[in-house]
């Protein structure tokens, strides 16, 4: 058995935040939806790589509507702030609501900005997150070396993104879903089908495993590790800065 439909051609990144700004209203619930409850495992292996130290000063970029950075909260004693970052004012509109219902406005902060250009100082934060972010990166290199700038010595960057299951028995029923059930059902609940047509063609087009580890090696990151999840669905990448 073999996968012999098309593959995706490369999207472009132009203007993404736009689409999420669209899809902002039904975002949360479509991420349960279509993951099936995984992303919240995710998020847990994540937690358990943040770094082990007192007083975490965390980076959370393409934070839309803050989910990573209050997870990490609950699950982290040891982060003292945190500062989300994203494009889309739309998702960071809902994330502000939801951190203000937690009541953590004084620990949480979000801020629209470039994920390339971060506006902060050299050795500013323990901890920079991502989680399904890089991908949409104009210039993914660029946005490497600035999580890289802004970590302070001794730091740890922690990026969740999709990838291709090696396994054809998982590859081809998990190509299958991407290209055909998850832009139908995306575009029904957000009424956008075009945002979820992208979100398959992203995944497709972007490296991943041992390609990705070594963009972020190429930014200067050390003991840089690719975690597969879920078979491959997803994979948490691991590097810390010297």
């Amino acid at each position: 058995m073999t996968d012999t439909s098309t593959p995706a051609e490369t999207p472009s990144r132009q203007d993404a935040y736009k689409m999420f700004d669209r899809i902002a209203h039904r975002y949360d619930l479509l991420n349960r939806m279509l993951s099936m409850g995984t992303d919240r495992g995710w998020r847990k292996r994540m937690a358990a790589y943040m770094p082990d130290k007192p007083d975490v000063r965390l980076l959370d970029l393409a934070t839309g509507t803050a989910d990573v950075m209050l997870f990490l909260e609950g699950r982290c004693p040891a982060l003292s702030s945190a500062v989300g970052l994203d494009m889309s004012g739309g998702m960071l509109g809902y994330g502000r609501e939801k951190i203000r219902r937690r009541g953590l406005s004084h620990k949480l902060r979000l801020m629209r900005g470039d994920g390339t250009r971060i506006g902060a100082a050299d050795d500013s934060f323990d901890a920079v997150t991502i989680s399904f972010g890089i991908r949409n990166f104009l210039d993914v290199p660029a946005g490497l070396r600035e999580m890289h700038r802004v970590l302070r010595s001794g730091g740890r960057v922690l990026i969740l993104e999709f990838s291709i299951p090696a396994n054809p028995l998982i590859r081809i029923p998990y190509l299958m879903y991407f290209r055909h059930v998850l832009p139908v059902v995306g575009g029904i609940v957000s009424g956008d089908g075009s945002a979820y047509r992208y979100l398959n063609r992203t995944v497709e087009t972007f490296p991943y495993g041992e390609a990705f580890a070594r963009l972020m090696r190429d930014a200067g990151f050390d003991r840089v590790q690719a975690i597969p999840l879920s078979f491959g669905i997803a994979t948490l990448y691991v590097g810390d800065k010297a």
